[in-house]
């Protein structure tokens, strides 16, 4: 099933000219890991304290910059060897809590989405959960789609985007979250798939 993160090799070889210069300036994957968790934080605050539709803009803008370091932090422990444990565990728990702070921000934008935004950050978080399990099971880390986390974030980009200049658009949150949890549950079956047909 078709995903974002089909994408992936291609964006990574466009952010190459930045990988370098980050290395050069002494930054590490760690550094980059922690800024996209910081990021979502911050971001998430102002989204939730300011819920009106152009501060989404702040959304699509700050995801794909998410995006961008969360290629960036893996592509440098690669392409340096720098990978290590506890920042293989940093990436993973970093993803899990920026999705936490970005996605349950919604609800404070449209009170009536708060049970599905929930439903929707447990989703995601299950995403992560069943594509790390898989890599335990000796299948591999999954990142199948068609809700996985670059899907998660152009999907809730694009509303951000659209809402913004069309406020109306801010009543089909709820439908936006429910569909894309529906996708998420339909993710995470995909991700352990592949695990259960290993011969035992």
């Amino acid at each position: 099933m078709a995903s974002v993160y089909d994408f992936k090799p291609t964006f990574q070889r466009l952010l190459f000219p930045i990988l370098r210069t980050l290395r050069a300036l002494g930054i590490t994957p760690n550094a980059l890991t922690i800024a996209a968790i910081l990021g979502s934080a911050v971001v998430a605050w102002f989204v939730a304290q300011f819920p009106s539709p152009r501060v989404l803009l702040l959304l699509p803008a700050w995801l794909f910059v998410r995006m961008a370091l969360n290629a960036l932090d893996g592509m440098m422990a690669r392409t340096y060897d720098m990978t290590s444990p506890s920042g293989a565990i940093l990436n993973e728990v970093g993803d899990i809590v920026s999705d936490l702070a970005l996605y349950a921000s919604l609800a404070w934008v449209e009170p009536r989405a708060m049970v599905v935004a929930f439903a929707f950050v447990v989703v995601a978080a299950l995403t992560e959960f069943c594509g790390v399990l898989s890599q335990a099971l000796g299948a591999g880390r999954r990142y199948d789609g068609p809700m996985g986390k670059s899907d998660r974030a152009f999907w809730i980009g694009a509303w951000g985007l659209l809402a913004a200049f069309v406020p109306q658009v801010l009543d089909a949150l709820p439908w936006v979250l429910g569909t894309a949890s529906a996708l998420g549950i339909v993710t995470c079956f995909r991700r352990v798939a592949p695990a259960t047909r290993i011969p035992r």
